[in-house]
């Protein structure tokens, strides 16, 4: 699932390919993906030029010169392409933006969205989320205290979006082993050394994976160098029985509320 770095990722890559361009056609190949009908998909995004492409946790945001938005959350599977139709994967796209030869692809929607809404609607929408984990205003007291009180799995704290948005199941275990601490670790049990340890790691591995591109694969256009090049700097995720970069036991995998877990049981304490 695209976390915080892919969007960002995403994010970056798409501002000088689409902003100041209208859109130019619309595809939409499952109604389900939207949240209106179809013609008035249409007529309120169709022929709307891009002023910005923003995030907020995993959200892009596509803003129109109409004071629409454009939200998007890909969620399990669901990736972004930019190019023409020979370009793009064989993948099933649920909806298509078109900015004259180049399309945007929304591909795997079937449990995402691209749903358009007023301003308002989408600061709503958003309401919930938890602080960004790398805004400036999150600073480590207001980390400690949105992790007080807390008697779940680190992991499950960690990736609870209304405590911090962005982290999922991948990230949240490079931040614990990036920490020293396991991811099964009840966060009331975790000093304040260990509650600083995890700002502090929580930040360096987000930073890290957004200059590397996230750890998704698969590029958002031919020629994109960028995506994915995180994933071989994984130290842990999805990297169970390998070997521990630190010490070179075997990486265990354990299972935490349905979430895949990965952590060195003799690095993390």
């Amino acid at each position: 699932m695209p976390e915080l770095p892919e969007m960002e990722t995403y994010k970056t890559l798409l501002r000088p390919r689409i902003v100041g361009f209208p859109i130019t056609g619309i595809d939409v190949q499952r109604e389900k993906s939207i949240n209106v009908p179809v013609r008035e998909f249409r007529e309120r995004v169709q022929r709307r030029t891009v002023t910005d492409v923003s995030r907020r946790a995993k959200h892009l945001l596509i803003h129109l010169d109409s004071g629409d938005v454009l939200l998007a959350h890909l969620m399990l599977g669901g990736k972004l392409f930019y190019g023409t139709e020979s370009e793009k994967p064989r993948r099933t796209t649920q909806v298509v933006l078109s900015f004259g030869e180049r399309n945007l692809y929304f591909i795997g929607l079937r449990l995402g969205y691209l749903h358009v809404l007023t301003v308002g609607e989408a600061e709503r929408r958003l309401s919930d989320l938890g602080p960004d984990p790398l805004d400036p205003s999150l600073t480590e007291e207001r980390f400690f205290r949105a992790l007080a009180g807390k008697r779940t799995a680190l992991k499950s704290a960690l990736t609870d979006q209304k405590t911090i948005s962005g982290i999922g199941g991948c990230y949240s275990d490079e931040i614990c082993f990036e920490a020293g601490l396991k991811p099964t670790r009840k966060v009331d049990s975790l000093s304040v050394e260990d509650v600083s340890a995890l700002y502090r790691a929580m930040r360096v591995v987000l930073e890290e994976a957004i200059r590397f591109g996230g750890y998704m694969e698969t590029p958002l256009f031919v020629g994109d160098t960028l995506t994915g090049g995180f994933d071989r700097r994984c130290k842990v995720y999805d990297r169970g029985g390998e070997p521990c970069v630190r010490c070179g036991r075997p990486l265990l995998q354990d299972e935490i509320v349905s979430r895949k877990t990965f952590y060195c049981a003799n690095c993390q304490r």
